[in-house]
């Protein structure tokens, strides 16, 4: 029998309302709940960063292998990477490095192939790579632009491709991308590295969609959303409200939301209740908030970078790294 439509909208509605009153009293319960009590094991879980050779990435990784995950890397930064895995595996944990070139498509497919053959299957992905020029957009030279593009985002889509349908086989899995406050609200210098936040952001939501309604809840994932961190990335900028975040301290909120399949990580936490203020205030109320109060485009003007460029020497192999800033 045909049911009448209002009737499958008010079914639907209880159902709505039910699952409401169990998600809330989840929340509220999880709340007081140590996370180290519900965190679950990653040991002998396959882990890979991008951009693991220094920086978050590099915490990333040390403390993904402290877990007993076989962690591998994949960064430009060939000095870094050796003495990335050369730690890890002092320490006793498992760790393998690639030199791969994210910007391009074809070598990611390339070296994505070569770990599953030596290592294994991916089971934890974390797209953390991260580049950025910092200059207003009628100085941004049309090459930055298109790399910033091609690490911040599109590289998003070439490496989770290459390794979604193992986990996709299992229905285990975890893909974590690294994200930036800078996506949730457009950022002064920064143009080309807010827009590929911002897409990131609409990327991860859409895939989490796309997991969920094809029912594999068994691959998780998280969005991490940080400010700016005290790595080197934003050097030169001074925030006026907020200090910038220790590295350390934003490696293990990452770490940690991992392990309790947490869905967003805001950082610092207080963030996330100043966001709502960009669609409930007035446009002009909202910029006279950024301009006055918290000057963020001031603090931005303020940016620096890394300099010229970076030349990166290990044995006879030499990497230049492009001005501009990685993570």
């Amino acid at each position: 029998m045909h049911l009448p439509e209002w009737v499958t909208i008010m079914y639907d509605v209880l159902i709505f309302a039910g699952m409401t009153l169990i998600y809330m009293s989840e929340t509220i319960i999880l709340t007081f709940i140590p996370r180290r009590y519900r965190s679950k094991s990653i040991k002998g879980e396959i882990a890979l960063i991008t951009g693991g050779a220094g920086g978050i990435g590099r915490l990333i990784a040390i403390k993904l292998a402290n877990l007993g995950a076989h962690v591998v890397i994949w960064d430009i930064n060939k000095t870094g990477l050796e003495d990335t895995v050369q730690e890890i595996r002092r320490n006793g944990g498992k760790c393998s490095g690639y030199y791969c070139d994210i910007t391009n498509r074809e070598e990611i497919y390339k070296i994505a192939k070569t770990v599953q053959i030596e290592v294994g299957s991916v089971t934890l992905l974390v797209n953390n790579a991260g580049y950025v020029y910092g200059k207003t957009l009628w100085e941004l030279p049309d090459d930055e632009i298109v790399r910033t593009y091609r690490v911040n985002i599109l590289s998003h889509y070439w490496i989770t491709k290459a390794f979604i349908r193992d986990m996709m086989k299992n229905n285990h899995g975890h893909i974590v991308t690294v994200a930036s406050v800078a996506g949730l609200i457009g950022t002064y210098n920064c143009t080309d590295y807010s827009a590929t936040k911002f897409a990131a952001i609409g990327y991860h939501e859409s895939l989490f969609s796309e997991l969920k309604a094809h029912d594999y809840n068994g691959i998780h994932t998280t969005l991490v959303c940080p400010y700016f961190i005290n790595t080197g990335m934003f050097h030169g900028v001074k925030p006026r409200l907020i200090p910038m975040l220790e590295p350390e301290y934003v490696a293990q909120e990452i770490v940690s939301g991992i392990l309790v399949n947490q869905v967003i990580v805001i950082l610092p936490g207080s963030v996330r209740y100043l966001l709502p203020l960009k669609c409930l205030l007035p446009a002009k109320l909202c910029w006279a908030l950024m301009y006055h109060i918290i000057q963020g485009p001031q603090s931005m003007m303020m940016f620096k970078g890394r300099g010229e460029e970076q030349v990166l020497k290990n044995n006879n192999n030499v990497t230049t790294i492009p001005k501009g800033t990685v993570h």
